[in-house]
């Protein structure tokens, strides 16, 4: 599937094109902002684009009016069209996000019960009951998600509700060609409601991907031949940046073992976990290193291990922002246009490197080498075998092991390596070997 040989572009679409805050109704084009950015990402190696909420909403996407509407700060459903077919005309496949949990008090089911309490049709949408209230003093209560009143949570034992959302989802791919989706709180959806879903899509499309978010736990409980084909892998995020900080790889080493290392017990050995730095929930990786010398190697790191790697928009050249600053504007800004240096790069150099390797995109995980502050990992087919090596150290560091051969070449640089006398890891380094045969 083209999921598996992927990597994901990730944007915001309300925070890039400088939407207000809050919906004023005021219709105008922003979305048609990301159109330069299309040459951008596919320069970047980047051949998926993930695009967070986009439709109609009370405020960040998250709190849905109306799945069959662009939100109007962003433009007109033609102008979504228009995007979407610059993505797919330059060769890169579009997921959209798609909020079926809950939605926001502005969604027009939930504005008729608000009108009509009992005696609205829609009133069995939601988990309504009218012998409570709310701190909106609307005289119901109903629940919302994890105590969030402004998302207002769906029934999604009801077959209406899946109805509707299912055929807002034809839609989708009837106007806008999308190729697969990125399922908020996927966590929260009943495995029921995932199998229904999966068996529609693959009717619309044989090759459309549900890819869910997910934080803790066994992702296998979200992820299968009937659930999503894939999952975030937030368990290896935390690992990918605080192994740096704290210069202790064995965490980040432990946990790709625990994932997909050879032995028998391993959890998801041959799955194609969402794989990432950042985010629009999480501070930048910018930010979040202690150490900027380790942007490339975490970088490397990701694009390495087994998974589907994501770039979030603007962390590609390192722009900063940090979630504990209360807003959203660092996480999710208002750029210009997208910008190129050093670092991005060397991001699309790891593209190119993984993109033309079956090993990095579906060989097995072994760990080599494994240190406070080296990793060696052995990624296998039958066809390919490559080493990836990361020095978060400020110093040169020479590795003595049984490479299995004496010659290698670099997949990012093109570089042949000679294991005689052991590997020399320059300082904040990273190597992709491609072993001989």
């Amino acid at each position: 599937m083209w999921f598996e040989t992927s990597v994901i572009y990730q944007i915001y679409p309300l925070g890039l094109c400088g939407a207000p805050e809050y919906n004023d109704g005021v219709c105008e084009s922003r979305i048609l902002r990301l159109l330069p950015w299309v040459e951008h990402i596919k320069k970047l190696g980047t051949n998926v684009v993930l695009l967070n909420p986009v439709f109609d909403s009370d405020r960040h996407g998250y709190d849905t009016r109306d799945y069959r509407t662009l939100d109007p700060r962003l433009g007109r459903n033609e102008d979504l069209a228009q995007v979407c077919r610059a993505f797919h005309e330059a060769g890169i496949r579009v997921m959209l996000d798609g909020v079926f949990n809950h939605v926001g008090r502005g969604f027009w089911a939930f504005r008729d019960v608000q009108e009509k309490k009992w005696d609205s049709p829609y009133k069995d949408w939601f988990h309504v009951d009218f012998g409570g209230n709310t701190n909106y003093n609307d005289g119901f209560w109903y629940e919302g998600w994890e105590g969030h009143n402004e998302l207002v949570k769906l029934n999604l034992w009801n077959p209406a509700v899946v109805e509707h959302q299912f055929e807002a989802i034809r839609s989708w791919v009837e106007d806008y060609d999308i190729d697969g989706l990125r399922l908020d709180v996927a966590y929260c959806l009943p495995p029921e409601y995932l199998k229904q879903l999966r068996s529609f899509t693959n009717g619309l499309k044989p090759d459309f991907v549900l890819m869910g978010e997910t934080l803790h736990g066994d992702y296998n409980r979200w992820m299968g031949p009937e659930l999503c084909h894939s999952v975030t892998n937030y368990e290896c995020y935390k690992g990918l940046w605080s192994s740096f900080n704290s210069m202790n790889m064995f965490e980040i080493g432990h946990s790709l073992a625990r994932q997909f290392g050879p032995e028998p017990w391993t959890l998801y050995k041959g799955c194609h976990l969402l794989s990432f730095l950042d985010n629009h929930d999480v501070t930048r990786i910018a930010t979040k290193l202690t150490d900027p010398n380790h942007l490339r190697p975490a970088y490397a790191l990701m694009f390495g291990m087994p998974g589907v790697p994501a770039v979030y928009y603007g962390s590609e050249w390192g722009i900063t922002g940090d979630k504990g600053q209360g807003t959203d504007a660092p996480l999710r800004p208002a750029l210009e246009g997208p910008e190129w240096n050093g670092l991005t790069d060397w991001i699309a150099q790891l593209a190119r490197a993984k993109e033309g390797s079956p090993a990095l995109c579906y060989g097995s995980y072994r760990n080599v080498v494994l240190t406070n502050k080296q990793i060696i990992f052995e990624r296998k087919t039958d066809s390919e075998r490559v080493l990836v090596a990361i020095n978060a150290d400020k110093e040169e560091y020479v590795a003595h092991f049984d490479a299995g051969c004496g010659l290698a070449w670099d997949l990012i640089t093109g570089e042949k390596h000679d294991f005689g006398g052991g590997s020399h890891l320059p300082p904040y380094s990273a190597q992709f070997w491609k072993m001989e045969r």
